[in-house]
């Protein structure tokens, strides 16, 4: 059995590897971490949001792009995607409680769009422009093509499979 003082070089070597390991591990875990599920998503959410695309899980834009966004449904996009006060409330509600408010998601990106954020641009460096236009992918919006279980929140690079 080993014991750890927390006095003495060997309590302070101690806190300094675990603090040294925190700094770097933990914020890597994190990262790493799945995105909310469909399945953990309000059915509202679901209905409306994914009716026309994927339902993006809120933790991917900050709370502030959430909120212009659900202010702006009238507009969205291009589209009419208005709701009724109570469902815009309700979902206002759930994606200010679960916007991203790690370090890459606190950026508003231009136009609130996720495909804009520089993380996203920087994750999607490598990806040249004709992959975004193949009829299987038809836009950066579109997650579900490479990304095939994005839909459970999964964004992990080592199972992205780019359309031919």
């Amino acid at each position: 059995m080993f014991i750890f003082s927390s006095s003495g070089t060997a309590g302070h070597a101690m806190r300094a590897a675990l603090g040294l390991w925190a700094c770097f591990a933990l914020p890597t875990a994190w990262a790493d971490r799945p995105m909310m599920a469909a399945s953990a998503m309000p059915p509202a959410y679901q209905q409306e949001c994914a009716g026309c695309h994927m339902a993006y899980p809120p933790g991917l834009l900050p709370a502030a792009s959430w909120n212009r966004m659900m202010q702006g449904l009238d507009k969205h996009y291009g589209s009419d995607a208005s709701l009724d006060d109570a469902t815009v409330r309700q979902l206002s509600t759930w994606l200010q409680s679960n916007a991203g408010t790690y370090k890459r998601v606190r950026e508003e990106p231009p136009q609130d769009r996720i495909t804009q954020s520089a993380w996203f641009e920087r994750k999607h460096r490598e990806v040249q422009p004709a992959v975004w236009k193949r009829p299987a992918v038809g836009s950066r919006a579109n997650c579900m093509a490479c990304h095939t279980r994005a839909d459970q929140g999964d964004f992990d690079d080592d199972r992205v499979r780019i359309p031919k």
